[in-house]
């Protein structure tokens, strides 16, 4: 409770303020520009399907995310379905977690001028990046949080952060289970190395109580839904882990690659790590509360590193700039060094924030010119705020538009039980009704969902007989990517009567089979 005291003693809320400002402001004004389909909308379908009783695991396969689906339903039931409430799920985490590394710094010593830069800088790089609602960023920012509690636990020496810490690394893990079991298992080994090398065992009570208390109401929470425990273990943890193996047995890390693409990441590693080892030689090698901050810091950032090489996706983690340097002016009090790093976090700042929030990059919009970008309005009114243009269809969005348009009105005209597998997961919204889709996203790589040479194929297509079959489903349609093919090989073929509708949508009625 004193780490709250102090924060209004230290009149920190003018701070408080300016970052939610600006960190929602930022957020919400480069998530309308532009979309990559079946990344921006990841969690909007399932987020209005859970209000009509469908849930994960038991109606449709997961891989990750299945609190944002449930944190994106109950920001849907408060404020309804439609594009703004979406994206402001990802700007209030983007607000939560700027607002902590701006209270982690004071708590840690940092002046509150250093503090508000950056944690704006840090603000800017974070979740405008994708600007929805995206795994890795939730994963990462609960686990940051988590972190957080940490340092400001070591800090303070405060029970009450302690309790909250595994909670947040809970949160991150059914965010996506990486990177937060590697930031778990390289940062909590250290926590408890302070624990017990510091005598501060009552610390531990906390974290245990904090874990179990947690751990239990999910199950509870599972079980209220009707998740089978048995599905949830192979969606969760089986299949994924087939999918990590792969990538682990096919890693292919390139020296040169690495430190072209983290060299700024590094090199303030490179500043944190000569800081460090010169503040524990200045000690006589007595582990002092920096040093454990450090090491923190230091594991953080490298397995965010490792996480990003292993996972080959876009490159998001770019906060760790401001984080790093903020952590470097906490350990030392010298004007060279102090001037060096907020030039360097100011310049770093603009070059990602023009490349990953004016370009877009993230979801794959570097090469589209976002001028052409039409209103989403044309849609439905529920996507009102974002002007729509993807790198399908850079230099046509209203021919986009009106294949949305087509597939909407037809399916709208169909008023028996459908399924609909597609890359618009929105649809399901915009309509009014469950469209049963089976998986999050199609994205036909085995990421998402098991592929037919899959050993989880079976299960996968068990999941899809039962929803089929729950629901009285009469027809299904697939929207490409999704083709005849992979419907096939889900359903028997001749039990299906199949009709192109368009180039990018196809009808499959039920028939009885031959």
């Amino acid at each position: 409770m004193n780490f709250f005291k102090n924060i209004i003693n230290q009149n920190n809320f003018f701070g408080i303020i300016v970052i939610s400002i600006f960190s929602l402001a930022v957020n919400q004004y480069y998530a309308n520009q532009g979309v990559f389909p079946h990344d921006s909308f990841s969690h909007f379908e399932t987020g209005s399907m859970i209000l009509k009783g469908y849930h994960p695991f038991k109606d449709y396969w997961v891989v990750s995310g299945p609190f944002i689906d449930y944190s994106q339903a109950f920001l849907f039931l408060l404020f309804g379905v439609n594009w703004k409430t979406y994206v402001f799920h990802a700007s209030l985490i983007n607000i939560v977690i700027s607002i902590f590394t701006f209270l982690t710094f004071r708590n840690l010593g940092l002046n509150f001028k250093k503090s508000l830069f950056f944690s704006l800088c840090f603000s800017i790089l974070a979740y405008p990046s994708s600007g929805t609602p995206f795994v890795d960023h939730h994963s990462s920012f609960f686990s940051l949080l988590a972190i957080y509690m940490i340092l400001m636990c070591i800090n303070t020496e405060s029970k009450y952060l302690t309790f909250f810490t595994p909670i947040f690394f809970i949160l991150a893990f059914f965010s996506k289970q990486v990177p937060a079991i590697y930031l778990m298992a390289s940062t909590i080994p250290i926590f408890v190395f302070y624990i017990f090398f510091n005598k501060k065992t009552y610390l531990l009570p906390p974290l245990f109580y904090g874990s179990i208390s947690f751990i239990l109401m999910s199950f509870l929470f599972g079980l209220s839904v009707g998740i089978n425990y048995s599905d949830f273990i192979e969606q969760y943890f089986v299949y994924p882990q087939s999918i990590a193996s792969s990538r682990f047995e096919n890693l292919n890390v390139s020296i040169i690659g690495v430190m072209g693409n983290f060299k700024f990441i590094l090199l303030g590693l490179l500043i944190l790590i000569i800081v460090s080892a010169k503040k524990i030689n200045k000690n006589r090698f007595l582990i002092s509360k920096d040093t454990y901050i450090s090491a923190i810091i230091i594991s953080c950032a490298l397995i965010l590193i490792f996480h990003q090489i292993l996972t080959r996706n876009q490159i998001f983690i770019f906060f760790l700039i401001p984080l790093i340097l903020g952590v470097i002016n906490i350990l030392v009090n010298q004007k060279f060094l102090s001037y060096f790093t907020i030039i360097l976090c100011l310049l770093l700042t603009i070059k990602y924030h023009e490349r990953f929030n004016e370009g877009r990059k993230f979801h794959e919009m570097q090469d589209v010119n976002l001028s052409k970008a039409v209103d989403a309005k044309l849609i439905d009114n529920k996507l009102d705020g974002l002007k729509w243009i993807s790198p399908q269809f850079k230099e046509d969005p209203m021919n986009e538009i009106k294949i949305i348009n087509e597939i909407k009105t037809y399916l709208k005209k169909d008023k028996r039980k459908k399924m609909v597998l597609g890359n618009y997961p929105f649809l399901s919204a915009i309509i009014g009704e469950n469209l049963y889709s089976t998986t999050r996203w199609h994205v036909l790589d085995g990421t998402d969902y098991p592929l037919p040479q899959s050993s989880y194929f079976e299960s996968y297509r068990n999941l899809t007989e039962k929803v089929i079959a729950n629901n009285n489903i009469k027809v299904i349609y697939s929207i490409f990517p999704v083709t005849p093919e992979n419907i096939y090989s889900l359903i028997n073929k001749t039990c299906l009567k199949e009709k192109k509708i368009n180039e990018f949508f196809v009808k499959f009625e039920f028939k009885k089979c031959e």
